[in-house]
């Protein structure tokens, strides 16, 4: 399941190492780390790397696959990796801190957390949250859980912890937890034996960025070229990716090499709702194409956010982005 990056903490040098390619050396190296174990969520560059892409825009790319312990942001900080799987939240992170890194691409338009009812309990919009049982992760308490007790006026008093395990929702049909599209709808469905209701975050209005791509100042600016290469190869693969299909054969190969725990069915499902809930293809990617952001997406969640408390007031917005690899209608619809 993709989780939120933890938070930022900072332990020695905060520059990534830019160093010169070897003379002897074809291919560019690039570390990308991912934010979960493999999963269809990071198909896009199973593909890129399956399909040769990377290979043919000269990169070398070591995907590398988070996990439950992993402080993602700590390797970036630390110049471990050269870029990383993050979030608008991570982004806007970095300007709090002062720390010289940014977002240069968005893979997923809408944020894929949802919201999750019990089937035939008339759980079928967010005003009917009101007066159920919320499972609600700790993390998820101060990123959207702010906003949807503003907006549907909702309380505190109704959140119970949800520590990624559906048995305290299967035992209470009033109980609603929170969950990736992906991930858990597909399990609870499987425990139910038919599917749950679903509510998208983000089609309540909740307009963070997610599956984004952090990465240095100082390595976007030394080695833009190399940069545009990866963003470009990257968004290729998601292109074929969404598509399915035996193209994507090989790619799915890998991400059940790297965690048994997918499975086909897992990975076909997810791959569904992510095309079926426009996840990727959806609000500026409509137009600028896979990866897509805009100063008016990033300006209007940032104000989003100071206004239930969640992001402090005053950040500069144009330091927690930049468009200048994006926006060029790769897999545009």
């Amino acid at each position: 399941m993709l989780r939120a990056a933890a938070g930022l903490a900072v332990a020695g040098p905060l520059l990534t190492p830019i160093g010169t390619r070897p003379r002897a050396q074809t291919l560019d190296k690039v570390i990308f780390q991912t934010d979960w174990r493999a999963q269809a969520e990071h198909g896009g560059y199973y593909q890129a790397i399956a399909a040769g892409i990377y290979r043919r825009a000269g990169i070398d790319c070591d995907l590398r696959q988070g996990g439950p312990s992993l402080n993602i942001s700590q390797l970036l900080l630390a110049g471990r990796v050269d870029m990383t799987m993050s979030s608008s939240f991570e982004a806007f992170t970095y300007v709090r801190e002062d720390a010289p890194f940014f977002t240069i691409a968005a893979i997923f338009q809408k944020d894929p957390q949802v919201m999750i009812g019990h089937p035939d309990t008339g759980f079928d919009s967010f005003d009917k949250l009101k007066g159920r049982t919320l499972l609600i992760s700790a993390g998820s308490r101060v990123t959207f859980w702010p906003y949807l007790r503003r907006k549907y006026g909702l309380s505190d008093d109704q959140v119970r912890p949800y520590n990624f395990n559906m048995a305290p929702f299967l035992a209470d049909r009033n109980a609603v937890q929170q969950g990736f599209l992906t991930s858990e709808p597909y399990s609870i469905a499987q425990a139910l034996g038919r599917p749950p209701a679903v509510l998208l975050i983000a089609d309540a209005g909740f307009s963070a960025y997610q599956t984004t791509i952090a990465i240095s100042r100082r390595m976007a600016s030394e080695k833009k070229d190399l940069v545009s290469r990866f963003v470009d190869a990257s968004l290729e693969g998601w292109a074929q990716y969404l598509k399915g299909g035996p193209a994507i054969a090989a790619a799915n190969a890998l991400i059940k090499r790297d965690n048994p725990e997918q499975t086909d069915d897992r990975i076909d499902y997810a791959i569904r709702v992510l095309n079926e809930r426009g996840i990727v293809l959806s609000g500026d990617a409509m137009q600028g194409g896979i990866g897509a952001m805009s100063d008016q997406r990033w300006q209007s969640f940032y104000e989003s956010m100071t206004e239930v408390g969640v992001l402090p007031k005053g950040l500069d917005v144009s330091r927690a982005y930049s468009l200048a690899f994006v926006n060029k209608g790769i897999g545009r619809a």
